[in-house]
């Protein structure tokens, strides 16, 4: 028998990915079946449980590739000197996570920003997936963390507020402005990249007012 290559094996994964994607952002985890995730990726159910044994599997998948790809350009990022300041940054990081899924889509919309608020409603009810999503913002927070302190020693951000502070409120911007394209629909995110660079440009203000 021909060995299989890598290349076809990680295609037949992705071609899982992106299929049990599409049914959690359709129709929520809970109502989503196996069966679903077959039909829609037209596999066979050998072919799909030899790479899955299941849902709690399919979305520890995707989230840890997803933290995986934005905590690797985080981590560039603060090697650089100083890094790129956050109203580049963020935006571009965003950028490339939204392009890489812009051809999944329910109903002509995107379905990355419906699946991330699907994953949110499953935490309280999957400690599997709460403890990976909870490792990937550690090492995401981390990164960002390092930024910071990258831009305090260039002086070009205020030193007198902990990293941490900085890297939990630019995690909250991005979380936020994916929620608001669940809801309200998609946007570019030049719009973030101006509200950032609005929010940047205003006059300091003395420490702890």
């Amino acid at each position: 028998m021909a060995r299989v290559s890598q290349a076809h094996l990680d295609a037949r994964r992705r071609q899982i990915l992106d299929a049990a994607a599409l049914c959690f952002a359709r129709n929520g985890f809970h109502a989503t079946s196996m069966q679903d995730v077959l039909k829609e990726a037209d596999l066979s159910a050998g072919a799909v449980y030899r790479y899955f044994a299941g849902k709690d599997e399919l979305i520890a998948a995707i989230v840890s590739e997803v933290l995986g790809e934005v905590r690797a350009a985080f981590e560039a990022a603060a090697e650089q000197s100083p890094p790129p300041p956050p109203d580049r940054l963020v935006p571009a990081v965003l950028d490339r996570t939204l392009g890489l899924r812009e051809s999944l889509t329910v109903d002509g919309v995107p379905a990355f920003p419906r699946l991330v608020v699907q994953v949110w409603s499953e935490i309280p009810r999957n400690d599997t997936l709460a403890d990976v999503l909870r490792e990937g913002y550690t090492v995401v927070r981390a990164a960002w963390a390092r930024i910071v302190e990258a831009h305090q020693a260039a002086g070009t951000m205020r030193s007198d507020v902990p990293p941490d502070h900085v890297a939990r409120t630019m995690i909250a911007t991005v979380l936020g402005f994916i929620a608001q394209q669940s809801l309200f629909g998609p946007a570019s995110v030049d719009v973030l990249r101006d509200g950032l660079r609005a929010l940047m440009s205003m006059p300091g203000t003395d420490p702890g007012t």
